[in-house]
């Protein structure tokens, strides 16, 4: 599949052509350089961007737009200030018409997946910047999703709160083995957190392989050349 960028000289690459499987239950994560096409990988495969070539399948069925079973967290957390941590999580539930009880039960185990059981009456400014983005990735999982999309979602935080949130990332997927595709640009969260990892640059896929075939020196160097 491949995805341009219109410009005034004419078309700008953004992704591909390329050929990407994503397993289920897998641990994916994408690194490369800024405008290596990271960001756009992920808005097509969250059905934003409709690919100009080729097909994106789920399941063997073609996905022709944003999807109930495809979830994106992104870097900046966008929840409501308005409304509380609970209604911020519910509020991504609401178009999955579940009923009061249900959404109430999905939210307080979301909660308590990501450590904050007891925040759902707490207003959005009376959290740190760690505990927003557990909530953003709370609301994400209250909805099931098949497939979670991270667009580097832990970059802006400190390094001892990103890999505490890395390492809860990592315990909520072994525990419920949904799949996950993780953008960063940190080759050593990259290479920590995956099972296999995929190295984009001028948006081609330059490197595919397990992550533990695979070190920082080489990634680096597979990143460098390219």
């Amino acid at each position: 599949m491949a995805y341009h960028y219109n410009a005034r000289r004419g078309q700008r690459a953004g992704l591909g052509p390329l050929s990407l499987k994503v397993n289920a239950g897998e641990f994916l994560t994408v690194v490369g350089p800024s405008g290596s096409g990271k960001s756009t990988l992920l808005s097509v495969l969250a059905g934003f961007l409709k690919p100009q070539s080729g097909v994106l399948t789920l399941a063997g069925q073609p996905v022709k737009g944003p999807h109930p079973a495809l979830t994106l967290v992104q870097q900046e957390h966008a929840l409501f200030p308005w409304l509380t941590v609970a209604g911020n999580i519910a509020f991504g539930l609401k178009s999955q018409k579940l009923g009061r009880e249900e959404q109430v039960r999905r939210t307080l185990d979301a909660l308590e997946q990501v450590g904050l059981s007891g925040y759902g009456e707490r207003r959005i400014h009376e959290l740190s910047g760690g505990q927003r983005q557990r909530i953003a990735l709370a609301r994400a999982l209250a909805t099931r999703p098949g497939l979670l999309l991270l667009d580097e979602p832990f970059s802006a935080l400190d390094a001892r709160t990103r890999t505490e949130i890395s390492q809860e990332l990592l315990g909520i997927w072994q525990a419920q083995q949904v799949t996950v595709v993780f953008v960063t640009h940190n080759l050593d969260e990259a290479l920590a957190l995956g099972e296999r990892v995929v190295a984009l640059r001028g948006g081609q896929v330059v490197l595919d392989a397990p992550t533990g075939e695979v070190s920082p020196e080489q990634l680096r160097m597979v990143l460098d050349e390219s």
